[in-house]
């Protein structure tokens, strides 16, 4: 772990990620009237970027490192050491990148409970597709395949699930969905921490009916809670298939 974080560290884009966060987070926090307008949009840009940067970064190293890691299996050392250091080193670095880009400034301007929450759900989903990464990585031998894969996760989570939620709504709208809404949304990392930041900031009356219903369940100290507890299951879920995967791959 230590070595990973050394290595990772040294790495130009860390540093340019880091520089990207602080830059546009200063810039948002220029332009915007209030604080609330601005903690909305740093959340649509985190919730884009971060997991794009964390799977794809994460991806990229594990390939990378690949003769290291053989070379560690060739050592008296238990795989669970080797492949949970390698996470650790790398995931800590990435939310150390992004705690000096986007925690620093937000705090120092903004030190808000729905900040805290932004800063808590971009750590987070730092570590869940950090998980994803290593997973889609560990499937794949092939390095083209792999970050295939790994892009077409992000796709999916940041992008292709809100459609087709979208889709599941307009055909099934004469039938009662509050609860099946409230399922869906559990299976995607990146609505629960958007749905989660949100409702701190009073934004739900602008939701409709579907913004009242996330209101009654997520406002509540039991939903925030839940909420946390479901992203921390997103994070050591994948992990687990992960580390099972590397510890029976032949590598």
């Amino acid at each position: 772990m230590k070595y990973v974080i050394y290595d990772v560290l040294r790495s130009k884009m860390v540093v340019a990620y880091a520089a990207l966060m602080l830059l546009l987070c200063g810039a948002i926090y220029s332009f915007s009237d209030d604080s609330a307008q601005a903690v909305v949009s740093l959340l649509h840009l985190v919730l884009f970027v971060v997991p794009l940067i964390s799977i794809v970064f994460g991806t990229i190293h594990f390939y990378n490192s690949r003769e290291f890691i053989e070379l560690l299996l060739a050592q008296p050392i238990r795989r669970n050491a080797i492949f949970l250091g390698h996470y650790a080193g790398l995931s800590i670095s990435l939310a150390g990148a992004l705690g000096l880009g986007l925690g620093l400034p937000v705090m120092l301007l903004d030190p808000s409970l729905p900040s805290f929450l932004l800063l808590s759900v971009a750590v987070l989903e730092t570590f869940i597709f950090t998980g994803l990464a290593f997973l889609a990585s560990v499937r794949s031998r092939d390095k083209a395949r792999g970050i295939g894969l790994a892009l077409m996760l992000w796709f999916y989570f940041s992008i292709l699930y809100d459609g087709l939620i979208l889709l599941v709504l307009f055909y099934f709208s004469d039938y009662p969905l509050e609860k099946p809404v409230l399922a869906l949304t559990a299976l995607n990392p990146v609505d629960l921490s958007r749905i989660l930041v949100l409702l701190k900031l009073d934004t739900s009356a602008l939701m409709g009916y579907t913004g009242a219903l996330y209101q009654k369940f997520f406002g509540s100290l039991l939903g925030v809670a839940w909420s946390f507890g479901l992203l921390i299951l997103w994070w050591i879920v994948p992990l687990g298939f992960a580390l099972r995967a590397f510890k029976r791959k032949d590598l």
